[in-house]
Parts: structure tokens; C-alpha cells; sequence
């Protein structure tokens, strides 16, 4: 960014993306950096220790697990062990993410449109342009193009913890834009999962949902949020989103979004008392849970196959091109075109580091590459090695060039 860029903000001009500047708002993200750190380690040994597993002579046992049934015929749910990880404890995660993204509209980054603008549409650029790649290198396989959406999803806890090991003294502007931006992506990436992986709708069932989470709303609203009322009422929400056909995650972002981010007599809301609760649930058991069985890839299996697919290298080619791409061409052309411009304590350098960071895809992308392919059929092993060597690379290339950028 120029002198002349970074001097232009005024009382006419558009901060993009201020800076943090009430001590609330600054504790927040704080902790919200500090909890996802320590979620990216967790979720990296769970990974980790699910592709070694997977390719050792625990192989058998480890695909055994996961295809494990376990039915509760009093309510209508027959789920392997993978099935659970991914609709029900994955439902958690996206509860956390969905607060997140609540207390970004109203009290954080995003709750005035020109602070929001930047990283929503580098957010929506960042998954569009992968998804095209994607498209365009599957294009003779077919079938291929189900997993279209696998490399559109930016994993928040892997991304943040990566920063805040490797970007130790970058502006703090920098996490709150990879964080406003990682939102909006799983807010996306909910929605794609909603409208473009769901076979059947069971309409009673989606009506039922849809009463309870009005009833849930007006709870909050006049402030009967007790846990014995709150905690029961999600669950059933959750088993009519299941019923219904739509993938159960989406209770838990519909859920965060209506509650309250209002303080109260104890100067703290429903959404920071759940958010305290249920964060620590989703970093230290869904999440890791999810990883485990998701990740775990039998490569003596299918040998280098999978890795030379053209779906791997679509997913790889989406992650480590596509987003970066997408990222910085979108801000690029909004900066020039609008009034918007980048916070003055923002680099160009920085946000191709964060740009970088976005091509970090694992739990999202995993889920719907378990929901585009058959269940050990060729294309979901290719597309999971290609979500996890995209990653990987993805990492490594935004390690580098933040301890380059924090040499500057």
C-alpha cells in the first residue's frame, strides 16, 4: 500500500478494515486467538495420528471404528462412528463458528458495512475462485464434479494457529481480517453444504425445525436462557434438522445466529456465556473427534494413484492457487474501483500472508468431500490426499513468508 493509500482515510474515505480499538473487543479476539492456537495443535495431532494409524497394521481397526453402528431406535438415528464425528459432533463446531460470526456482525468486523466489505467479498472471491479451478481440471472424469465445493473452505482453527505461531509481532489488524474472513467462509461453506448436498427434504420435519428455532429466538429475546431450557430445545432442533434431510451442521450455525449477543445483569450475553461453555467442548473433542476419523487415509492402498488423480490436483491446485488468487485479486480491484482501501496498518505483504492462510482446508473441505464420493470409493481418497497436501503446502509457503514479512 502506498503513503498516499495509507493517508487517504478521512472523514469522505472508507476504512475497510479498521483497527480494534475498544479493550473489549481487543480481550475477545484475544482469547478467540489463544483458544484457536491451541485447537490447530490438537486438530494437527489428531490428524496426524489418524493417517498413521490408518497406513499401519491398526489399518483394519481403524476402518472398523469408523464404520462402527451405533443406533438409538427410540429417536430414529442409526449412525456409523464417522457419521457421528461429522452430523453430530461437527454440528458443535459450527455452534462456536456461528457465534463467531454473530459477534463479528454485531460488536466486531463486521458490524458496519464499510468495515465489512473487504474481507466478505475476498471471502466470496476466495471460494469462487477455487471452485473454477476445481471445475475446470476435473472436467473429463466423470463424477468428479460433485467435490466441487472441497477446496472453497478455510479451516479457522489450523489457519489461526499457523498465524499465531509464525506471525508473532504482525499488525493485530491481521488476525481480525483472517478471522472476519474465515467467518464469512464457513458461513458460505455451510450454506453450499445446505443447498447442494442435500438429497431429500422431509418438509414436516424442516417445519418442525423451523418453529423451534423461532421459539428459540423468542426465548432469547425475553431472556429465558436458562441451560435446562436451552440445551434440550438445541438438541431437538438439531434431531428435526437431521430428520429432515438437510445436514445436521446447519442447526448449529442457525442456532449461534440467534443467540443473543445482548449483555445482561451480569454484564455478559448468552452468546459469551455459550460461546465460554461449549468452545472448549469443540476444541478439545468435536473438532479433534472429527479429524480422526475423517482424516485417516489408507495410502498403501491406493498408491500414488490418488495423489496423481486429476481430482487431488484440482483440490491441490483450488488450495494453494485458487484461494490466494481469489483473495488478493478481489481486494485488489475493490481497493482501486471503490473508496474502500486497506487499514493503514495493513501491507500488501500481510494480506498475501493471510491470503496464503486461506488455502488451509481440512475440516470443512473434509466433510464434503465424505459428502460428494462414496465411502472408500478412489475419488474420496484422492480428494482427502489432495486436501491434506494442499494444506500442507498451503502452510508451509505461509510460514515462509510470514517470517519474511516479520523481518520487515
Amino acid at each position: 500500500m502506498t503513503s498516499n493509500q495509507s493517508q487517504s482515510h478521512g472523514p469522505e474515505g472508507h476504512d475497510a478494515f479498521e483497527p480494534i480499538d475498544t479493550p473489549s473487543e481487543r480481550r475477545w479476539l484475544a482469547r478467540v486467538l489463544r483458544d484457536e492456537t491451541f485447537g490447530g495443535v490438537i486438530l494437527l495431532v489428531a490428524a496426524t495420528l489418524a493417517l498413521i494409524i490408518a497406513n499401519s497394521p491398526l489399518g483394519d481397526w481403524y476402518g472398523d471404528f469408523r464404520s462402527f453402528q451405533i443406533d438409538i431406535p427410540a429417536i430414529d438415528i442409526s449412525m456409523t462412528v464417522a457419521k457421528w464425528a461429522s452430523d453430530a459432533f461437527l454440528a458443535i463446531f459450527f455452534f462456536v463458528a456461528g457465534l463467531e460470526l454473530k459477534h463479528e456482525f454485531v460488536h466486531g468486523s463486521l458490524a458496519r458495512p464499510r468495515q465489512a466489505l473487504v474481507p466478505i467479498v475476498a471471502a466470496i472471491s476466495g471460494m469462487a475462485v477455487p471452485a473454477i479451478i476445481y471445475i475446470s481440471l476435473v472436467r473429463g472424469y466423470p463424477g468428479a464434479g460433485e467435490g466441487w465445493a472441497m477446496p472453497v473452505a478455510t479451516d479457522i482453527a489450523f489457519a489461526l494457529a499457523v498465524l499465531a505461531v509464525a506471525g508473532r509481532g504482525l499488525p493485530t489488524e491481521l488476525r481480525a481480517f483472517l478471522l472476519a474472513l474465515a467467518v464469512v467462509d464457513d458461513l458460505g461453506a455451510i450454506t453450499i453444504i445446505a443447498l447442494f448436498y442435500t438429497e431429500e427434504v422431509k418438509l414436516n420435519f424442516l417445519i418442525a425445525s423451523g418453529i423451534l428455532l423461532l421459539g428459540y429466538g423468542i426465548l432469547q429475546r425475553v431472556r429465558l436462557t436458562r441451560w435446562f431450557v436451552m440445551v434440550p430445545l438445541a438438541l431437538l432442533i438439531w434431531w428435526c434438522t437431521y430428520q429432515s434431510g438437510i445436514h445436521a451442521t446447519v442447526a448449529g450455525v442457525a442456532i449461534a445466529l440467534l443467540t443473543s449477543v445482548h449483555a445482561r445483569s451480569t454484564n455478559r450475553s448468552p452468546a459469551q456465556v455459550s460461546e465460554e461453555r461449549v468452545r472448549p467442548i469443540s476444541i478439545a473433542l468435536a473438532v479433534p473427534f472429527f479429524a480422526f476419523t475423517a482424516a485417516g487415509v489408507d495410502l498403501r492402498s491406493i498408491g500414488i494413484e490418488a495423489l496423481e488423480s486429476d481430482i487431488a490436483i484440482a483440490v491441490m491446485a483450488g488450495l494453494v492457487i485458487g484461494k490466494p488468487l481469489g483473495v488478493m485479486a478481489s481486494t485488489y480491484l475493490l481497493t482501486k474501483v471503490t473508496s474502500a482501501r486497506l487499514n493503514e496498518n495493513l501491507r500488501w505483504g500481510d494480506l498475501f500472508c493471510v491470503s496464503l492462510l486461506a488455502g488451509i482446508g481440512f475440516t470443512v473441505s473434509l466433510l464434503i468431500a465424505k459428502l460428494s464420493f462414496a465411502e472408500g470409493s478412489i475419488e474420496i481418497a484422492a480428494g482427502k490426499v489432495g486436501i491434506l497436501t494442499g494444506s500442507l503446502i498451503s502452510a508451509l509457503l505461509a510460514i515462509l513468508l510470514l517470517r519474511l514479512q516479520r523481518r520487515r
